[in-house]
């Protein structure tokens, strides 16, 4: 079974704020149009063990754009304060169940996810991690990803996608002006 949700950019809140796909581009697209849409980010990406049922996705795509605003440098007080709001929330609650498992818990478990991304997010722009924060070179894509590699030189999210089709169109290029 394939991921729904992509994931890969190397902080939870940077594959949070991906589900705006194609961000800027005429392709953008909402991945998180609905509760059920919401529900299934948190199964995939989140860490509680049972399938989560949101009531609304609506919290979920505010604290997203907030969380792309405070990435992107366009930091309103709104938006700091937005921020802060989930951040503030109860997070889950770790738990060792009798077989030694480790299982995660929250009274509202979308609401405790808001929390952990909100936390997630203020931790990456007030860490040394902030500076390679990188937008992608893919004409398409417009996702933010953390850039790990040794010179900090990465340009695509993805090396198998938009890496790919860039060197994909600069073979076509020399080959067509061949």
């Amino acid at each position: 079974m394939t991921d729904r949700f992509r994931s890969g950019a190397g902080r939870l809140c940077l594959d949070f704020v991906r589900t705006l796909r194609y961000r800027g581009t005429p392709a953008e697209c909402e991945e998180l149009p609905d509760a059920e849409a919401w529900g299934a980010w948190i199964d995939q990406l989140g860490p509680f063990p049972a399938p989560v049922h949101p009531a609304s996705a609506e919290e979920a795509r505010s604290l997203r754009e907030a969380i792309h605003e405070l990435l992107t440098g366009e930091v309103r007080e709104g938006v700091r304060r937005r921020v802060n709001r989930f951040a503030a929330q109860p997070v889950p609650a770790p738990s060792l169940t009798t077989s030694g498992e480790l299982r995660w818990q929250a009274g509202d478990p979308a609401e405790a996810m808001l929390a952990l991304l909100a936390r997630d997010a203020l931790e990456l722009v007030t860490s040394p991690e902030f500076a390679r924060v990188r937008s992608c070179a893919g004409k398409r894509c417009g996702a933010l990803f953390l850039d790990t590699s040794r010179p900090g030189t990465r340009r695509w999210c993805s090396m198998e996608t938009c890496g790919n089709q860039a060197k994909k169109s600069t073979y076509r290029a020399k080959v067509t002006a061949s």
